[in-house]
């Protein structure tokens, strides 16, 4: 069980990681949309509670990163795999899972919770979110399946 913790706190802060180095450094450096899940975070609070504390936008983002998506990797994405398609490598895998983090999160919160377009319109910010949750998915996907707390009794 403490390996599995730690490694779901290793994905998840990995991918988080990759999520906002991609996000909202390097597609901005190359000329796309930068991300802003801090400020998607910070309305979805808004618009679920009202008034927030400063910094609860960061929390959220952080927490989902570390935690949730990882779990979600964990409890429902690799099982419905290892049932449909027990052979599929983790790599496709992890980039359905990617697509379905994007459909999550730019379709049910940012639209059906905190009120945006759907998919933020389709504009530019739309594109990078699609690659920065697969990126996300990849890197704590990979820490999951081939990581250093790796093990096949982590489902």
């Amino acid at each position: 069980m403490q390996r599995q913790i730690w490694t779901i706190l290793l994905a998840g802060a990995l991918g988080t990681i990759a999520f906002d180095l991609f996000g909202q450094g390097l597609s901005p450096a190359f000329g796309f949309s930068k991300l802003a899940p801090v400020g998607l975070a910070t309305a979805t609070l808004k618009t679920v509670f009202g008034s927030i504390p400063k910094g609860a936008g960061d929390i959220l983002h952080i927490l989902t990163g570390m935690f949730v998506y990882s779990l979600g990797y964990l409890w429902v994405a690799r099982p419905i795999q290892r049932k449909v398609i027990p052979n599929l490598h983790w790599a496709l895998t992890a980039t359905a899972y990617g697509i379905g983090l994007w459909v999550f999160a730019l379709y049910f919160v940012a639209h059906l919770i905190a009120g945006n377009a759907p998919f933020l319109g389709f504009t530019g910010i739309t594109w990078v979110a699609f690659w920065g949750h697969i990126v996300y998915a990849l890197v704590a996907v990979y820490v999951i399946e081939r990581g250093p707390f790796a093990s096949d009794d982590d489902a």
